[in-house]
């Protein structure tokens, strides 16, 4: 069999090229080892993820606020089952969907374990261990990531008692404790779901902040705002040992400063401390593949591997590990086989965390400006002051705009607050085309939404102050 493209790994990147390939006329073929499409985003990441946050907010709501609403409902019970089950539903949806997608745009679905041969072959090993090989003018890798663990520290996941983001959403009982390791956005996420639902959290991270590189305004607040909830934190903290014991676990650290170590007790541990590229098996040293110095694929600005007609994208590369940065670059490596100008503009790559409430980013930090010596104004605006935030019982969180001094391009939006995860993407829009502040400021805006905050804090960066404040 011989393809124009052949794509291994059918996450975000790799599904969403395969399909603009096949939209531009090449015969295209996706190779994916696991029984349904979609990688670890739409099976064990991502979408389940998000089913849970929901779930375990509107538990929360139902628990806490609705009375305040007026709306009397008594106290909420949990069903588990049922709420796991309204999760494995949504994955089934969506990985149906993306199967369906390939059928339309006749890309052919091939289950495997995929190996790159060299130039312009491919192999494709089933359970059944047979071997096929499959002649392919262009290979696309984009295998995606897999779980990090701890530098320098053994960790037995059996994703019941230690486990990773996986095991995390599968958790048939609500622990009494739970300890996250690594106050990131994943650690914080699930750490807040498993919150919601009665258990007690402690969040122990290496950094002195959570949230690693984002904002540090908003890490502080956002910090806040979970402290709030009943989330502990122990910052500034190297975890040196997570180990079971009895029907627990115990997991071990140290100031990062110096100190004596300290051991706490959990039902559940959750690693999670990042991920690291999925590069294993693929064949890629023998086939002449070059690894950077972090163990990701080694390409150019158009996405080229060191051999000819072989590319790489998404976690598997250098950048964010978000699954629609893989898009974007799976878009655009379609667009560079079809002999088009595929681009990715990575200053405009936003991320959210699907906490409640939310934190979003698009841009520059206030710490990358100042570290890049670049004046900028600052604009800012917090939902205690906006109608339909008080509305909603969502008054915590604020807007906050950077723009160039000088030319009052905006060069960083950071949101937190109820939903911003849906309005940071006016913002992304407006760097884009390389708006102002004052652009944005003299936009129109809906009243009463809690968009017009985003405009509140555009104000305040172009022209010194809000309207309402």
């Amino acid at each position: 069999m011989a393809y124009d493209v052949v794509v291994i790994g059918s996450g975000p990147g790799g599904y969403v090229c395969a399909i603009k390939c096949a939209q531009l006329g090449l015969k295209t073929a996706i190779v994916e080892k696991r029984a349904t499409l979609g990688g670890t985003c739409l099976n064990i990441g991502c979408i389940p993820s998000k089913a849970m946050l929901h779930a375990s907010e509107m538990f929360h709501e139902a628990e806490t606020s609705l009375e305040k609403l007026g709306v009397k409902v008594g106290k909420p019970k949990l069903d588990i089952k049922a709420m796991l089950a309204h999760k494995d539903a949504t994955v089934k949806s969506n990985v149906d969907g993306v199967a369906f997608l390939m059928k339309k745009n006749k890309v052919d679905w091939l289950t495997g374990t995929g190996k790159v041969l060299g130039e312009g072959k491919v192999s494709v090993t089933g359970e059944d261990g047979k071997e096929q090989e499959i002649e392919a003018k262009n290979v696309v890798i984009a295998t995606g990531s897999d779980v990090a663990g701890i530098p320098g520290v053994d960790v037995d996941f059996d994703e019941k008692v230690i486990v990773s983001s996986t095991g995390a959403l599968e958790l048939s009982k609500v622990p009494g404790h739970l300890v996250v390791v690594g106050g990131g956005v994943i650690g914080l996420e699930l750490g807040s779901v498993w919150k919601r639902l009665g258990a007690e959290v402690t969040v122990v991270e290496y950094l002195d902040k959570v949230l690693g590189p984002m904002d540090g305004d908003v890490s502080k607040q956002f910090q806040r705002l979970l402290e709030k909830q009943g989330i502990k934190f122990n910052l500034g903290a190297k975890v040196t040992g997570v180990k079971k014991s009895g029907k627990g676990a115990e997991v071990t650290f140290e100031p990062v400063k110096g100190g004596d170590a300290e051991t706490i007790s959990a039902d559940v541990v959750l690693v999670s401390t990042g991920r690291k590229p999925y590069t294993d098996s693929l064949g890629l040293e023998d086939a002449g593949v070059k690894l950077d110095d972090r163990g990701r694929v080694d390409i150019n600005d158009h996405w080229q591997t060191s051999v000819s007609g072989i590319y790489a994208l998404g976690d598997v590369v250098k950048g964010p590990m978000l699954a629609h940065k893989a898009e974007d670059e799976g878009m655009a490596v379609a667009e560079i086989i079809a002999g088009q100008h595929g681009h990715v503009n990575f200053d405009v790559i936003p991320s959210v965390v699907y906490t409640d409430p939310e934190v979003a980013s698009v841009g520059k930090t206030e710490e990358e400006l100042k570290a890049a010596g670049i004046e900028y104004t600052v604009g800012k605006f917090p939902f205690s002051a906006n109608g339909r935030a008080r509305a909603m019982l969502a008054p915590d969180g604020f807007i906050k705009i950077l723009a160039d001094k000088k030319t009052d391009r905006v060069l960083g939006v950071h949101m937190l607050g109820r939903g911003v995860g849906e309005m940071i993407h006016e913002a992304a829009v407006l760097m884009e085309f390389g708006g102002s502040s004052e652009d944005l400021a003299r936009t129109c805006h809906a009243h009463p939404t809690m968009s017009e905050a985003v405009r509140e804090a555009a104000l305040a960066a172009a022209f010194g102050k809000p309207i309402h404040m």
